[in-house]
C-alpha cells in the first residue's frame, strides 16, 4: 500500500473531524504519577475522547472511519475485501428470506387440516428455509475466511509503508519531538489499529445488516411489527455500550500504574540489572513496589467487574421488560385479527435475531470509533512524513573525490534555544586527517553529520568538488560516505553482517578491516567466527564489551572504503594500548582518504594535518598541532591540561597518569 499525499489528505480528515489541529498539537497536561512523576503516554492520547464519547458521536464519525478503512483494505487485497463485505451482504439478504420462509412454513402447520397434510404442505417453504440457511453459512464462511487473511495484509501493508517514510524522511525529523511523537503513535497504536479498523469495519457491517434484515422481514411480514424489534434491541445495545466505556475507564485508570509495574517486571526478570537487583540486595524493594501496583491493580479490576455484572443485569432486565411489553403488543394485535398466528411466530424469531445482531453491532461501532482515533494517528503520520522526506531528484555526487568545503555553515535543532553551529568553515582535502576537537557541546558530531550529508545547513553551503550538497543526491552521496558514530548502533546481527552492513560480503577485504580496526582477537574468542550471533537475548548469542564493539564498529568503517570517513570518539571504551594502536591504523587508513577524527584525547590528534576547536557552535582556531601549541589558546589549554595528568612519576621515574585522568596513549610522548 502507497499512501500518496493526495490520498492521505483525503483520508487524514477522519482525524481533523475527531480532533481539531490545536487539540492535536497542544494536548492539556496529562495528571501524573505523584511517585514516579511517569506523565500520560503518548499511546493515551485519546483517553478523553475514548471515555466521554457517546452512540451519538461515534455514528457521526463512522461513515468517514468506514470510507477511510474501506480504502485501505481495497488497497491491500481487493478480492478479499469484495468477498468480505459482499459475503456479508449477500447472508442478510438470505436471513431475511428465511425468514419469510419461516413465516410460510408457519402458516402451513397453523392452518386447518390433518398433521400428515399439513406438513405435506410445508415442505416447499422447509426446503427455502433450509436453502437459505444453506447458503447464508457459505456466505458467512466465505467472508469470515476472507475477513481472517485480509488483517494481516492490512497490517503489513501499513506497517510497510511507515517503514518505507521512517527511513526516507530527513534526519532532523527525529530530531524534532512532535514528529518523533507522531511516529510512535503511529507505529505503536495506528499500525496494529489499521487491520482493527477494517476487521470491525467488516464486524459492523455484518451488524447493520443482522439488524436490517429481521427489520426488512417484519416489515414484509407487517408494518407495525418493525418498532417492536427496537423497543426490545434497545435495553441490550444500551448495557453493551455502557460496558465497554466501563472497561476502558478502567484501562485508562490503570495505565500508569501498569507502566510502572512493567518498569519494574524488567527490573526483575531482565539480565542488564540482575546484577545490581543482587549487589543493592534491591529484592524485597522491587517485590514490595510491585504488590503496591498489583494490589491497586487488582481492587480496579474488581471494582469493574462488580459494575459490569450490574449493567448487565440491568441491561437483562429492561430487556426483560421490552421484551414482554413486545409480546403484549404481539397479543394484542394477534387478539385484533391485525395478523395471523405464523406471522406472531415469525416475528418472536425476527425479533431475537434482531437482538443479538444490535448488541454485535453497539459493540463494533464502539470498538470501530476506538481504533479510528488510532488509525487517524497513522493516516496523519503518513501526510507528515510525507511533507519530510527530501525529494528524490538529485545529482550524483562526482566521480573523483579532491575537496570536501563547508563555508559560513550554521545550524538549528528543532525547537533548541540557541544554535548548534553558527558561521563555521571548514575545509577538507583528499588524503588528509582532520580532527574536531572541543569541550561537549561544542558542535564537533553535528559538524560532521553536515559534512556526512546527514544534515543540511540552515545557511551557508557546503561543496563536494565545487558541487552544493544540497542537489547532490543524498542516497548516493551517503554510499561514498562511511560513518562511525560515537553512539554506533549494537546490530543484533552476526558479526560478519555488522561489519558488511548490507553490502556484498568479500572474504579479503572483511579481513582486511577486521585486521585495521584490531578486532581480529575479537573474532578469533567467538566459536562461531563471522557466523557469531552478536546478541544475547537469541539462543547461541554473544555478548562483547564496549571495546570489542567499538572495534568491530571500527572494522565496519574500514570496510566500507569510502572516499570520506569519519571517526566519531572511536577509542572512548578502549585501553591506551589499543586506543595507540588504533589511532595508527586510522593514519595509515587515510592514505588516499579524507579521515575526519573527533576526539575528546588530544594527545591522539597531533598526527593530524588540521586541528579545527570548537567552542560554543564556532571554530574558536584551527591549524596543525605545533602551531595551536605555539598560539596558546583553548586548544593548547585543554591539551596541557589533560597532560598535566601524566606529569607525576612513579618512584622508578615512569611517567604514570594520576587517579580519574584521561588516557594520552601508551608509548605518546606528553610534554
Amino acid at each position: 500500500m502507497r499512501i500518496v499525499p493526495a490520498e492521505a489528505a483525503r483520508a487524514g480528515t477522519v482525524r481533523m473531524r475527531l480532533r481539531s489541529p490545536r487539540a492535536r498539537r497542544r494536548p492539556p497536561d496529562p495528571p501524573a504519577d505523584d511517585r514516579t512523576g511517569l506523565e500520560t503516554r503518548y499511546w493515551e492520547t485519546h483517553a478523553a475522547d475514548l471515555i466521554s464519547a457517546g452512540l451519538g458521536t461515534m455514528l457521526r464519525q463512522l461513515p468517514a472511519l468506514v470510507g477511510a478503512a474501506l480504502r485501505l483494505a481495497w488497497r491491500a487485497n481487493r478480492r478479499d475485501t469484495a468477498v468480505a463485505l459482499g459475503g456479508n451482504v449477500l447472508a442478510g439478504v438470505f436471513t431475511a428470506f428465511g425468514l419469510l420462509a419461516t413465516s410460510e412454513v408457519l402458516a402451513s402447520l397453523f392452518a386447518g387440516g390433518p398433521t400428515p397434510g399439513k406438513v405435506r404442505a410445508a415442505l416447499p417453504s422447509l426446503a427455502l428455509v433450509a436453502a437459505a440457511a444453506g447458503l447464508r453459512g457459505v456466505l458467512l464462511t466465505a467472508a469470515g475466511w476472507a475477513q481472517a487473511r485480509l488483517k494481516p495484509q492490512v497490517e503489513r501493508a501499513a506497517e510497510t509503508r511507515l517503514f518505507e517514510l521512517t527511513t526516507r524522511v530527513e534526519l532532523t525529523a527525529f530530531d524534532d519531538h512532535e514528529f518523533h511523537d507522531a511516529m510512535r503513535r503511529a507505529r505503536d497504536s495506528g499500525v496494529p489499529d489499521s487491520a482493527t479498523v477494517v476487521e470491525m469495519t467488516v464486524t459492523a457491517t455484518t451488524g447493520a445488516v443482522g439488524v436490517a434484515a429481521p427489520a426488512v422481514a417484519l416489515g414484509l411480514l407487517h408494518p407495525a411489527l418493525t418498532p417492536l424489534l427496537l423497543v426490545t434491541a434497545v435495553p441490550a445495545g444500551w448495557a453493551a455500550l455502557r460496558v465497554a466505556r466501563l472497561r476502558y475507564a478502567a484501562f485508562h485508570r490503570l495505565s500508569t500504574a501498569r507502566r510502572r509495574k512493567f518498569m519494574l517486571s524488567d527490573l526483575m526478570a531482565e539480565r542488564l540489572p540482575a546484577a545490581e537487583v543482587r549487589a543493592f540486595t534491591l529484592r524485597g524493594f522491587l517485590l514490595g513496589e510491585y504488590g503496591r501496583v498489583a494490589d491497586l491493580e487488582q481492587r480496579v479490576q474488581l471494582d469493574v467487574a462488580r459494575d459490569q455484572t450490574r449493567t448487565k443485569a440491568a441491561g437483562d432486565l429492561l430487556t426483560g421488560v421490552a421484551n414482554v411489553a413486545a409480546y403484549c403488543a404481539l397479543g394484542g394485535l394477534l387478539s385484533a385479527g391485525v395478523i395471523p398466528l405464523a406471522v406472531a411466530g415469525a416475528a418472536v424469531l425476527a425479533i431475537r435475531a434482531g437482538q443479538t445482531s444490535l448488541t454485535a453491532l453497539v459493540q463494533s461501532v464502539n470498538r470501530l470509533y476506538e481504533a479510528g482515533l488510532y488509525f487517524g494517528d497513522y493516516l496523519e503520520f503518513c501526510e507528515l512524513a510525507g511533507h519530510r522526506v527530501p525529494p528524490p531528484a538529485g545529482a550524483a555526487p562526482p566521480a573523483g573525490f579532491h575537496r570536501l568545503t563547508a563555508d559560513r555553515v550554521s545550524f538549528t535543532y528543532p525547537e533548541a534555544d540557541a544554535p548548534a553551529l553558527s558561521d563555521v568553515s571548514v575545509t577538507v582535502a583528499r588524503g588528509e586527517v582532520i580532527a574536531l576537537v572541543g569541550e561537549n557541546g561544542s558542535g564537533k558530531t553535528t559538524l560532521a553529520k553536515l559534512l556526512a550529508g546527514l544534515y543540511n545547513p540552515d545557511s551557508g553551503t557546503i561543496h563536494w568538488d565545487g558541487t552544493d550538497l544540497a542537489g547532490i543526491d543524498g542516497e548516493a552521496l551517503r554510499q561514498r560516505i562511511s560513518v562511525i558514530a560515537q553512539d554506533h548502533t549494537r546490530w543484533p546481527l552476526t558479526v560478519r553482517e555488522n561489519i558488511v552492513m548490507g553490502r556484498p560480503a568479500e572474504t579479503d577485504r572483511l579481513e582486511a578491516a577486521v585486521a585495521a580496526a584490531g578486532a581480529g582477537s575479537v573474532v578469533a574468542g567467538l566459536s562461531d567466527g563471522y557466523d557469531a550471533l552478536l546478541d544475547r537475548r537469541f539462543r547461541g548469542g554473544y555478548d562483547l564489551s564496549g571495546g570489542q564493539w567499538q572495534r568491530i564498529a571500527a572494522a565496519r568503517g574500514f570496510y566500507r572504503d569510502a572516499d570520506l570517513v569519519i571517526f566519531d570518539e572511536p577509542t572512548s571504551a578502549l585501553d591506551a594500548r589499543a586506543e595507540h594502536a588504533l589511532f595508527e591504523r586510522i593514519r595509515r587508513h587515510a592514505d588516499g582518504r579524507t579521515v575526519v577524527l573527533i576526539t575528546h584525547r588530544l594527545a591522539s590528534v597531533r598526527f593530524a594535518d588540521r586541528i579545527y576547536v570548537l567552542d560554543h557552535g564556532r571554530v574558536a582556531e584551527h591549524g596543525t598541532h605545533a602551531e595551536l601549541l605555539a598560539r596558546g589558546g583553548l586548544y593548547a589549554d585543554l591539551y596541557l591540561l589533560q597532560a598535566s595528568a601524566y606529569q607525576r612519576a612513579s618512584d622508578d621515574g615512569d611517567l604514570v597518569p594520576a587517579d580519574g585522568a584521561g588516557q594520552a596513549g601508551v608509548g605518546q610522548e606528553v610534554p
